[in-house]
């Protein structure tokens, strides 16, 4: 019987590189996502995000609001930030692939904008909603 093989391997890595387990994998998954975040942070779109969204959620703590309504505000926030990240990252991946003008790399950079903007909307529309509630 014909098995396939689903896994995604490159035949070119080093297949060591991926052994961590139990708290070592813990450790290591933290150590790069802290990297991300300072990579992240060299953004200036991120860092004015992170500034204006930590403002807004120490606001959320101060609104006299049940708890579904601020965690849909802080919700809010966390997902302009996590978006901005993955656009971040998406333009490093195409910048590193090639800097040369290419239309489906600026369509690709584009379309990451068009999501920030999205999250950034949602953002805006979730924090009026409440407000509009509560005054």
């Amino acid at each position: 019987m014909l098995e396939l093989d689903l896994t995604m391997r490159s035949p070119n890595v080093d297949s060591s590189v991926h052994k961590h387990t139990g708290k070592t994998r813990l450790l290591e998954a933290t150590r790069c996502s802290l990297a991300g975040l300072r990579y992240a942070l060299k953004e200036a779109a991120f860092r004015l995000e992170v500034i204006l969204g930590s403002v807004l959620i120490v606001v959320s703590c101060f609104l006299q609001i049940d708890c579904t309504p601020q965690l849909l505000l802080i919700g809010s926030v966390f997902l302009v930030w996590i978006v901005e990240v993955l656009n971040s990252a998406l333009e490093a991946v195409v910048d590193d692939i090639s800097l040369e003008r290419r239309r489906l790399a600026k369509q690709a950079k584009d379309m990451g904008s068009a999501a920030v903007f999205i999250a950034l909307l949602n953002c805006g529309i979730c924090w009026a909603i409440v407000i509009f509630k509560i005054a």
